[in-house]
């Protein structure tokens, strides 16, 4: 579902977050506008410390933002919304570890008023697309990183999002672990329709992965540049990373993210 008036599914318009404790005020995010399309994959780049996490925690509704606002299918966000699913860093602490794998992954359908064998076939089908689909009686503790990852993204799976808000969510993973977890969601993406919006600091990650990247100044965040990528898809670890066109494009990124402060790039 996307707001009629614009085609966007989300829309930011002139977010800005202060920070204000004991008299002391930081400005966290200056008027950051960015609109996202439905089945797009978006990602948000920047340096260190550019308030990426603030920023995805007022889109998603955690985090009230100072001025501004978001739309999220044609809406305004004042909570979290119900079609919006987010999938974190620390995955080890987003599962609980007494749950058994397939009790984490229904946790998020409780208390809506699905019936049990409903949540029991949603719970399977997110098990399957993330490629676990015999684990649901372990425990988190009993899977490797790249597996308490999936399971992770089972749960969001299962909540059947229209949209998917990642933060980082391979950054605690080996090389080899993130290339399968990338593309897995590339093929989830393909397969489901669902829009994505992923915090990453890697620049490599963040062309093979989107349509399009919202590269953020350092703080106070503001919008620098967003760039287009127009690599074909599907994409492919060795084929995608060996486009004389990737290449170009991590350049770009890389020095745009490099930027001082107050310098800008293009659209």
């Amino acid at each position: 579902m996307s707001d009629s008036a614009t085609g966007a599914m989300l829309e930011v318009n002139g977010l800005a977050k202060v920070y204000e404790s004991d008299g002391a005020r930081k400005e966290a995010i200056r008027d950051v506008s960015f609109a996202v399309k439905p089945r797009e994959f978006l990602s948000i780049v920047g340096p260190s410390g550019a308030g990426k996490t603030t920023l995805l925690r007022c889109v998603t509704g955690l985090l009230e933002p100072s001025g501004g606002g978001v739309r999220f299918e044609g809406s305004e966000i004042a909570e979290p919304p119900s079609k919006m699913a987010l999938v974190f860093q620390d995955y080890g602490r987003s599962l609980f570890p007494w749950l058994s794998v397939a009790r984490n992954v229904e946790l998020p359908l409780l208390g809506k008023g699905i019936q049990r064998h409903e949540r029991d076939e949603r719970v399977a089908r997110a098990l399957e697309a993330v490629a676990l689909p015999d684990v649901g009686d372990r425990y988190p503790w009993q899977l490797s990183g790249g597996m308490q990852q999936r399971a992770a993204l089972a749960r969001a799976l299962a909540y059947e999002p229209d949209c998917l808000v990642m933060d980082e969510p391979f950054a605690s993973v080996d090389a080899q672990t993130r290339f399968d977890l990338e593309d897995l969601v590339l093929r989830l993406q393909a397969d489901l329709g669902v829009t994505i919006i992923f915090v990453t600091h890697d620049i490599d990650e963040a062309v093979y992965l989107s349509d399009r990247i919202v590269v953020l100044t350092g703080s106070p965040a503001e919008v620098r540049s967003v760039l287009e990528v127009p690599l074909d898809r599907p994409r492919d670890q060795v084929e995608t990373r060996r486009d004389p066109g990737f290449a170009d494009l991590r350049t770009n990124l890389f020095e745009l993210v490099r930027k001082p402060h107050g310098s800008r790039g293009e659209d």
